[in-house]
């Protein structure tokens, strides 16, 4: 009782205290039992003093007013594409605002079509003489702030995650239900739950150039590689040789980034190269999602593409490992998911090929009642 007393009285609870009323998945009793933060609590105490010498501290709102029309939204802590497209989900709510982006340079491209944002930067000294009425900080993390003091030193600003490090959370839901938050909470927790989904825009030059393609009616789209070994599944061409077995004229197309390209080149090598295009590293990542978009459903394990592919409303067999359905998915998913606590490698073939049955008649159900 007293350590938690004295946690409150210096701030640390806001590293693991959502901050909006309801409630998303998290792991917040698992960190506090384990008390197995502490970089936390100095990331917390680094931060406070880093907003107080850049003079920000005062500047800190807790509300999207209705006269911040001109908002400056940066996201650079959690670089990987997949927390970008998860943690950017909800900017779907802002629609009646003028909306920057200030990225990392690897996820500009993804963003330059979007329908939400006008401009993209990614440099300080692209940005000029540009006013704005609010800042949006992904966190309270030095980068960020030192980043807002340098564009916008006077203008206010509000925090999605802000202080709050440690816990995991679902960061859609926590994107969505933050956002809200900030707007005066003027949408139901159960209709934010039901709307929240990561987006994506693929522009029409992107299309076209896929279609360019002529790619086989039907195909299964399949993600190879991975950037962690947990989450990378090494035997995609025992799943591919029984799915063929199966459906005697499936097509199947193989996608990813560079690190799938030699898992890639061993599966063509050793099945059948009339049935299996490899794309894996051939496009963009907006152009890969458009693939997705025009497959039967995807298979993959938890990574950029997956959030894509929900971003696309697309059918999805994700394979999940350490965090879960709660974690990764949401209400608006058509995702036919297998969970390990550890490792997708330990996920039987079997239960990978019975999920695409599943997924296989999901679509044709769906496409006769269409």
């Amino acid at each position: 009782m007293k350590l938690m007393s004295g946690i409150k009285k210096l701030g640390f609870e806001k590293t693991y205290t959502l901050p909006f009323s309801f409630q998303i998945p998290n792991s917040t009793n698992k960190i506090l039992k384990n008390n197995s933060s502490p970089s936390s609590r100095i990331k917390y105490i680094k931060r406070n003093i880093y907003l107080k010498l850049k003079r920000q501290n005062l500047l800190e709102s807790n509300k999207i007013l209705d006269e911040h029309h001109n908002i400056l939204w940066i996201n650079i802590s959690a670089p990987s594409i997949g927390d970008s497209l998860m943690d950017l989900s909800s900017r779907v709510m802002l629609s009646d605002r003028n909306i920057d982006l200030f990225t990392d340079k690897k996820n500009a491209d993804i963003y330059l079509n979007d329908d939400f944002y006008d401009s993209i930067f990614t440099k300080l000294n692209e940005i000029g003489q540009k006013k704005y009425d609010l800042v949006i900080l992904d966190s309270y993390s030095t980068r960020t702030i030192s980043i807002k003091a340098k564009i916008s030193p006077l203008t206010p600003f509000v925090a999605m995650f802000g202080y709050y490090n440690g816990p995991e959370v679902n960061r859609v839901l926590f994107s969505f239900h933050q956002m809200n938050n900030l707007l005066g909470c003027k949408e139901k927790e159960s209709d934010i739950n039901i709307i929240a989904e990561p987006s994506i825009f693929i522009s029409n030059k992107d299309k076209q150039f896929i279609n360019s393609y002529k790619l086989p009616q039907d195909y299964i789209a399949i993600v190879i590689g991975g950037e962690w070994s947990f989450r990378t599944f090494d035997n995609w061409d025992l799943v591919i040789e029984k799915l063929m077995r199966l459906y005697k004229k499936q097509k199947i197309i193989l996608i990813g980034s560079d690190n799938g390209t030699a898992n890639a080149k061993y599966i063509t090598k050793k099945l059948s190269m009339d049935r299996i295009l490899n794309f894996v590293a051939k496009f963009s990542f907006n152009q890969t999602a458009e693939i997705i978009n025009k497959a039967k459903f995807t298979v993959c394990c938890d990574g950029g593409l997956m959030h894509a592919a929900h971003a696309l409303g697309a059918v999805t067999v994700p394979l999940l490992a350490k965090l879960g359905k709660d974690m990764q998915l949401t209400y608006a998913n058509n995702a036919f998911y297998i969970y390990d606590e550890l490792n997708v490698n330990n996920i039987t073939i079997e239960s990978i090929v019975t999920k695409c049955e599943e997924a296989i008649n999901f679509v044709d159900n769906n496409l006769q009642d269409e």
